[in-house]
């Protein structure tokens, strides 16, 4: 494998926010380790009724509860803890679908948060479109929603907040990150090693500024592709902005490219189909953690893991872990964490009558072993403000 070049950083986990309730800025304290996810976090016995007696219910949908999602999860729970620690009386009810493709059924879910009359929805969807009726009913109910997962505002529904990233800014990183590892400059390959940013944000602009000038015939490989579910936004995306990269560098080949459906077991199954068809591989980009642990999976079986390349989205303790360990290369951050701990936030001052911001911007960014330890086992995510929220209560 290719030597990887550590160097150590301090990572600020900050998203630039202008809107009004965004979180305050500067130095991040530290959060402990939440506890396992549960499907419902009930208000603390010690805590008051809340503002003026009222009870909050957040509805919260994941499409699944896999390392991706609990993670979110986790971060919620901590957060409710939080809010109810310091006054409130907020109780957070999440219902993730069987399956990360089952459309249907977090349409029931998302019909059920209606009945039980939540005050705010959270929700990542399954896929946009085949959910889209349920949320127009959530907004005929009066019902603010927070989408994660995505900043891109969805034609015929009104979301009140998205917590999420652009997810083809997002894969372009990643799409640097692949140049890198295959010889061009940056932290992970046998290329030139340069000098970091300030603030340590490996992210679309820096990437962007160090390539500007990189003569695009110098840098050559071969390269597969591990996508979602064929088809549907996040895959196509992450496709999408993955390309607009890769195709600029002429001597980049794409051999291969196979869905997964955001699976582990199926992406065991297409690495092992793409590397048996494909001896001379250099390097598999899949779009999502999951994908990416079930390539290292199928490397190591065919005795590639000390030299094939693993790129990837997303950002997982289980993830940090394999790069720490050397199987996979680098990946993207999606900020899990963050959807977790801003959602409930966000959430919370919606139900309270409180203007919140309509984007919080997770600001996509290179992981790779020289900054691992700055994003698990402890994001260090900004306080949040419950009294002040409390006193700005309508």
């Amino acid at each position: 494998m290719k030597k990887i070049v550590c160097v150590l950083l301090v990572l600020v986990l900050v998203a630039g926010l202008v809107a009004c309730g965004a979180p305050a800025q500067g130095s991040a304290p530290e959060t402990q380790q939440p506890g396992e996810a549960s499907g419902t976090v009930q208000p603390s016995e010690e805590g008051s009724k809340g503002v003026e007696g009222k009870k909050i219910k957040i509805g919260w949908s994941p499409p699944d509860i896999t390392n991706v999602f609990k993670t979110a999860t986790d971060y919620m729970e901590k957060a409710v803890e939080e809010a109810n620690a310091a006054g409130l009386d907020v109780e957070l009810i999440t219902r993730s679908a069987t399956e990360h493709t089952d459309a249907a059924d977090q349409v029931k879910t998302l019909e059920n948060f209606i009945q039980n009359k939540v005050d705010v929805v959270i929700v990542s969807p399954t896929e946009v479109e085949a959910i889209k009726p349920a949320l127009k009913e959530i907004n005929e109910a009066g019902i603010p929603i927070i989408m994660v997962n995505m900043l891109d505002e969805q034609e015929g529904i009104d979301i009140a907040n998205f917590v999420g990233f652009d997810n083809a800014q997002a894969a372009s990183v990643s799409a640097y990150s692949m140049l890198d590892a295959l010889g061009g400059p940056g932290v992970v390959g046998e290329g030139e090693t340069v000098e970091l940013p300030e603030d340590g944000m490996l992210d679309l602009k820096w990437w962007t500024e160090l390539y500007k000038d990189v003569d695009k015939e110098s840098i050559s490989g071969k390269v597969a592709m591990i996508e979602g579910i064929a088809g549907d936004f996040f895959s196509n995306e992450r496709t999408r902005g993955f390309m607009e990269v890769i195709s600029q560098y002429p001597n980049v080949e794409i051999v291969a490219q196979q869905p997964a459906d955001w699976n582990r077991q199926k992406a065991v199954e297409a690495a092992e189909n793409i590397l048996q068809n494909n001896p001379e591989l250099d390097a598999i980009y899949a779009s999502c953690a999951e994908m990416a642990l079930g390539t290292s999976i199928a490397a190591e079986s065919a005795g590639r893991a000390d030299d094939l390349i693993i790129i990837s989205n997303d950002g997982t303790a289980e993830t940090i872990q394999a790069i720490k360990d050397g199987k996979i290369m680098a990946e993207t951050w999606h900020g899990f964490p963050e959807w977790g701990w801003y959602g409930v936030q966000f959430a919370v001052q919606l139900a309270l009558g409180e203007e919140v911001p309509l984007k919080y911007d997770i600001r996509p960014r290179t992981e790779y072993s020289g900054n691992a330890d700055n994003f698990y086992p402890e994001p260090k995510l900004e306080a949040i403000d419950w009294q002040t929220i409390i006193d700005n209560a309508k």
